[in-house]
């Protein structure tokens, strides 16, 4: 027997006990189980999160990549990321994909002509023969590592870069979020 004539025999008493009883319930749990399943995690401040991601400058040349690395973990909010990467994640849900460019204030700062240091040749020492380009590492104030380049080399003084080598430049991720946790 078909349904709809099924329905069609039984007395309006049944049919009303039908369509008030069990429709409102089987409308309000599909319109339930709609919410549930439209609401989509995002990401945000205080989330672990693990992104795939490729930064380059303004030329295009990559400064640096995950993408045939494990993904990048942090925690958002922490301030162990520059802020403009920080902020690009926040709201992003796993699988989204986005392209920001991050002006250098909200990555590596300006850079500040303070953080070059000139250094009397006779103090550098005998075994390190200083060319421009060169990493070296300080000893700070409180002990902690201070990595600086050399920019410049004459007779009588080398000059040392304390900025951040990014420092001054506009930078473009691509970033893809792989895991909110």
């Amino acid at each position: 027997m078909c349904p709809f004539l099924y329905i069609n025999i039984l007395n309006s008493d049944t049919l009303s006990a039908i369509l008030y009883g069990f429709l409102p319930r089987l409308i309000l749990s599909t319109f339930v189980g709609e919410q549930k399943a439209n609401r989509i995690m995002t990401a945000k401040k205080g989330d672990t999160v693990e992104v795939h991601y490729t930064g380059k400058l303004e030329d295009g040349s990559v400064f640096d990549s995950s993408v045939n690395r494990q993904p990048l973990g942090f925690k958002l909010g922490d301030g162990n990321m520059i802020k403009g990467f920080d902020d690009a994640v926040h709201g992003m849900a796993v699988g989204d994909k986005k392209t920001v460019t991050i002006p250098a204030a909200e990555a590596y700062g300006e850079r500040r002509y303070d953080m070059m240091i000139d250094v009397p040749k006779e103090q550098v020492p005998a075994n390190i023969s200083p060319e421009v380009g060169m990493q070296l590492t300080l000893q700070g104030g409180n002990g902690q590592p201070m990595p600086v380049t050399v920019t410049h080399v004459d007779e009588e003084k080398i000059t040392l870069d304390a900025n951040h080598q990014l420092a001054g430049k506009d930078l473009i991720f691509d970033i893809e979020l792989m895991k909110i946790s």
